[in-house]
């Protein structure tokens, strides 16, 4: 643990469309480095020569759920929080760990170090945003099945439920900035 002592991960766990990607290109656009966990899943469906849809994305992870999951983090995301901070990074930013085992893989990673922050938004606005989203819109019917499949294949709900802190994100983006400007200075995330 002592080799990680200086250092500060924020982790944004949520529902399709809550908001952490907004979260985390915003603070991206600040300076702090960021680990996606989607675009580690995308990039080894490129290199897999996967289709990539959503409909394949979900399929892909499917599989690496059935496959063991943890492995995959093991071998292909945490390297990257490892490469980060071998360059000298003390503070990092991920949209990810939000299945069970990507919460887990970054808690024994980096045991007094990460902090989970939940954003939650009412489901009829998560709902309106995806539908009207210019990447991988979704209908509310697929945002319906999207939201069952994460939670009871993916066990996304368990990092919600586990979060540190919450932010409600159901007003305007600059609402949201607000809310993680005053979160971050609080849990003094860049210092």
């Amino acid at each position: 643990m002592s080799e990680h002592r200086d250092i500060k991960i924020i982790s944004f766990v949520g529902l399709v469309g809550a908001g952490k990607t907004t979260a985390t290109e915003y603070m991206a656009a600040k300076g702090i480095p960021k680990v996606s966990f989607g675009d580690i899943i995308r990039q080894s469906m490129a290199r897999a020569d996967i289709e990539q849809t959503p409909e394949k994305e979900r399929a892909f992870i499917s599989h690496l759920l059935s496959r063991g999951h943890a492995q995959f983090i093991e071998q292909h995301t945490l390297p990257h929080f490892h490469k980060l901070i071998e360059s000298g990074q003390k503070r990092i930013i991920t949209d990810g760990s939000s299945s069970l085992e990507e919460y887990r893989a970054l808690m024994s990673a980096f045991p007094g170090s990460v902090t989970t922050i939940a954003i939650v938004t009412p489901k009829h606005t998560r709902y309106g945003r995806l539908e009207k989203r210019a990447t991988h819109p979704l209908t509310r019917t697929e945002a319906i099945a999207r939201d069952i499949a994460e939670a009871e294949y993916e066990h996304k709900a368990a990092p919600i439920a586990l979060a540190d802190h919450y932010i409600a994100n159901d007003g305007s983006k600059d609402d949201l900035y607000d809310t993680l400007d005053r979160l971050v200075e609080k849990l003094e995330f860049t210092r």
